[in-house]
């Protein structure tokens, strides 16, 4: 009565996990993403150990991102700026030029720490939320621990020289997802190409944005610089063109010139290089499952997540998506039951696996359908 049903469906693709191997960036240690499949498909180093500069200003905005949307923190509320953040308003630091004793609000420290990438905005919105830098550097790493940053160490707010502020390119790529993802409407921030800022005492400073991929027209929106004398240059970059993302991070570039031109060059390689492919979505129908003596014949499965692949162009071939289960589904289903499973197959290696779940109760007929059914089924067949 029961039997397994197997549903391929053929894409002329491949599944890529691997980097195509004539692609070399110039910098110590970078990293690609597909952001909405996850699949990683260029690195180099991507583990080496390295001084986020100014990319640890992403993980400053996230823990204040994070204590708005819990409620805890207000973009309306005002922080007193102490000496040892104005300090850090002056030549040789990127400042947002705050004066001792101004109370400035959380938004306009944020647009500060943001675009104009001030270390003084930093250690005023770190103090302001936790009493001192050292203690919002525990809450940074914490952070940090909680997404799978297994590499990361942060001890200050701004990303300023100290030899134990460390972390790593795939690290750096972990909380950029993290960022896109989860705080989608605070991210737009990072695509603001310039802020200006009424300070106290003096006239409004304008500064630009330092992200030098949000001036070219190719669909970048982030995300952050950085530099140290013991790094050379970073960047962590993110493009968002016709439904597509990618992530790109990088560090140990040469000079300005070089992050611009080998993170721009790594993007567009993500871009030509590979395609994504939707394999189904999130809470919506991937079939219907035929059901056996319950008060309806037939029930759809979904998925919880997204799932989608990354294909690569120059190499295609077979990817196939199967759906598996033991049916007909014998009734009561009860919704959310995991009665399925969609398996995704390149060149017969299975490359994910995914629960597929009952989208509504189905309740058993009575007895005597029951019988009625069993009966029919014993003179005609599968019926």
């Amino acid at each position: 009565m029961f039997k397994k049903i197997i549903l391929l469906i053929g894409f002329n693709v491949l599944v890529s996990n691997l980097a195509l191997a004539n692609l070399d960036v110039a910098a110590r240690t970078a990293i690609l993403q597909d952001y909405l499949s996850g699949e990683i498909l260029y690195e180099k180093n991507p583990d080496h150990s390295i001084h986020p500069a100014s990319m640890t200003k992403i993980m400053t905005a996230i823990v204040a991102f994070d204590l708005i949307k819990s409620g805890n923190l207000n973009l309306e509320d005002k922080f007193m700026i102490s000496e040892n953040a104005w300090r850090l308003s002056s030549a040789g630091y990127s400042s947002m030029f705050i004066m001792v004793g101004d109370e400035i609000t959380v938004d306009n420290l944020l647009k500060g720490i943001i675009i104009a990438s001030g270390n003084d905005a930093c250690v005023a919105l770190a103090e302001g939320i936790a009493g001192t830098e050292a203690e919002f550097a525990i809450m940074m790493t914490a952070k940090a621990k909680e997404l799978g940053m297994e590499n990361t160490n942060f001890t200050n707010a701004s990303g300023i020289n100290d030899p134990d502020n460390v972390s790593t390119v795939r690290d750096v790529m972990i909380m950029s997802n993290y960022l896109i993802k989860n705080h989608p409407e605070f991210y737009k921030l990072f695509s603001e190409k310039e802020f200006t800022w009424n300070r106290t005492g003096g006239d409004p400073i304008t500064q630009g944005n330092r992200n030098p991929l949000l001036y070219k027209n190719m669909g970048v929106d982030g995300i952050k610089t950085g530099y140290l004398a013991v790094e050379k240059y970073s960047l962590s970059s993110s493009l968002d063109k016709n439904g597509r993302r990618l992530i790109a991070v990088g560090s140990g570039f040469e000079s300005v010139n070089s992050r611009s031109r080998e993170s721009a060059k790594l993007l567009t390689y993500g871009l030509t290089n590979f395609d994504l492919v939707e394999i189904a979505k999130a809470n919506e129908p991937v079939d219907n499952l035929d059901v056996w003596l319950g008060k309806e014949k037939s029930i759809s499965v979904y998925s919880k997540n997204d799932i989608y692949k990354t294909i690569q162009k120059a190499k295609k071939n077979l990817l196939k998506v199967s759906l598996k289960y033991d049916g007909p589904i014998e009734a009561p289903i009860k919704k959310d039951q995991v009665i399925a499973k969609l398996r995704v197959v390149y060149d017969q290696n299975l490359v994910g696996e995914y629960d597929l779940l009952a989208s509504k109760d189905i309740k058993k007929v009575n007895f005597f359908t029951r019988l009625m059914k069993s009966l029919n089924y014993l003179i005609w067949g599968d019926v």
